[in-house]
C-alpha cells in the first residue's frame, strides 16, 4: 500500500504519526501496529481496518463500484459511512443495533409486515417514545440503534438499507416532501427488521407499483403503513362519530403522513367508506397543514427533509473515539464536512473560552 500511495516509507510513516524507527519496526514485525495506527492507515488509504486485516472487500463496496446514477451516489455514501462504522467497531465503538428478534408472524407478507410493525411499536413505547409528531430519524437511531443518514441524491431515488455484522445503515434522499422521506425511512426499517437483503437493499421509488409486487417490498410497505399509522391510534381518532375533514387533516399532521396514505389506511381498516376515502385523499400535505393552522410546522418539516445529515450515532462514536485518543479527529471532521485543522482549532478555542470563564 505504501508503494501505491506515492509516498516514501518515511513520508507514509509521518502521515500516520510514526517516526522512521517505529515504522521500520512495525513493517518488520518487531513492533505491532496499534489500533490507532491501523485506523490512520485505513483513513490515509481510503480502505477499512477490516480490509487491512482480512484483505476482503465488503459486498457494499462492490455494489458501489458497479452501480451508476443516483443509486450509485447513494451506494458511495453508504460505503463511506459503513467503512467508518466498521473502523469504529474495530476500535471498540460498536453500533448499538438492537438485535432482539421481532415477530414476523404467520400468513402472507402483508400480514407479516403488520405483525412486525406491532412488535416495533411496542419497542418504541417501551423506550418512552411515540410515533405521533416525532422526529423519526432520531427515534430510529435511539430505539433501534440504526445509523440514519440523509444525502442529496437528486430526483429519482428514495433510499437504501445496508446490513452486515458490524453495520446497520439507512441512507435517505433529501426531498421537499417530508412525509415521503418519513415513509421511506419506515420502509427501510422494515427491511432491516425483517432481515431482507443482508448486504444492501436499494429503493429507487418506494411507491412504484411494479416494485410493490415483490414479496419483500409488500412486507416493507405493510410495515411502514402500520408503523406510521397504528391501528389503535386511528380507531381512537375515528371513534363512534367518524372524522370531519378538519379532524382528518389534523390527524395527518400529527402522524406526519400524506393525506392520501392516511385515507387509504383508514379505508383498508374499514374506518371510512370509499367515497370519503376518495374525497380526503385529494388533500395535499400543505393544504392539510393550512386547514388546521400548522403551516409553519409544515414549512419547518420541508426544510428539515431537504437538509443533508450525517448518521447521528456515527457522529457520536467518532467524536468519542477521538476524545479517548483511540482515533484521530479526521473521521469526525469528515462526517461533519469540516476541515480537520479548522475543526481542531475551533475545539481548542472553545476550551480556551471555557477556561477563561
Amino acid at each position: 500500500m505504501i508503494e501505491t500511495s506515492g509516498l516514501s516509507r518515511r513520508e507514509f510513516g509521518l502521515q500516520i504519526g510514526l517516526d522512521e524507527s517505529k515504522m521500520s519496526k512495525s513493517l518488520s514485525g518487531a513492533r505491532r501496529f496499534s489500533s490507532v495506527d491501523l485506523a490512520r492507515v485505513a483513513d490515509l488509504c481510503h480502505v477499512t481496518v477490516d480490509w487491512l486485516i482480512t484483505g476482503e472487500e465488503q459486498p457494499l463496496a462492490t455494489a458501489a463500484r458497479t452501480t451508476s446514477g443516483n443509486a450509485g451516489s447513494a451506494l458511495d455514501a453508504a460505503r463511506r459511512f459503513s467503512r467508518l462504522r466498521r473502523d469504529m467497531a474495530s476500535l471498540g465503538y460498536h453500533q448499538s443495533w438492537q438485535s432482539k428478534a421481532l415477530n414476523l408472524g404467520r400468513g402472507g407478507y402483508v400480514e407479516q409486515g403488520r405483525s412486525l410493525a406491532q412488535d416495533a411499536l411496542v419497542r418504541v413505547a417501551e423506550a418512552g417514545h411515540s410515533i405521533d409528531g416525532s422526529n423519526l430519524i432520531i427515534l430510529v437511531e435511539r430505539v433501534f440503534g440504526i445509523d440514519v443518514a440523509v444525502v442529496d441524491l437528486g430526483a429519482g431515488f428514495d433510499g437504501l438499507a445496508a446490513s452486515s455484522p458490524d453495520v446497520k445503515l439507512i441512507v435517505l434522499a433529501t426531498t421537499q416532501v417530508p412525509a415521503r422521506q418519513r415513509f421511506t425511512l419506515a420502509h427501510e426499517l422494515g427491511h432491516l427488521l425483517a432481515g431482507d437483503d443482508q448486504d444492501v437493499h436499494l429503493d429507487r421509488d418506494v411507491f412504484d407499483r411494479a416494485q410493490a409486487k415483490d414479496p419483500s417490498e409488500m412486507r416493507a410497505n405493510a410495515f411502514a403503513s402500520a408503523f406510521l399509522m397504528p391501528e389503535d391510534r386511528l380507531r381512537a381518532a375515528v371513534g363512534s362519530t367518524g372524522l370531519t375533514e378538519r379532524e382528518f387533516a389534523e390527524l395527518a399532521c400529527d402522524l406526519v403522513v400524506t393525506p392520501s396514505a392516511l385515507a387509504y389506511r383508514l379505508f383498508h381498516l374499514r374506518l371510512v367508506d370509499a367515497g370519503t376515502c376518495d374525497r380526503y385523499k385529494t388533500l395535499t400535505g400543505a393544504r392539510a397543514a393550512s386547514m388546521v393552522g400548522r403551516g409553519e410546522d409544515f414549512a419547518r418539516l420541508v426544510t428539515e427533509a431537504g437538509m443533508p445529515r450525517p448518521p447521528g450515532l456515527l457522529v457520536r462514536d467518532t467524536y468519542a473515539a477521538y476524545e479517548s485518543g483511540a482515533a484521530t479527529l479526521r473521521p469526525y471532521a469528515n462526517l461533519l464536512g469540516a476541515d480537520v485543522d479548522e475543526l481542531r482549532r475551533a475545539l481548542e478555542s472553545e476550551h480556551g473560552i471555557h477556561d477563561a470563564l
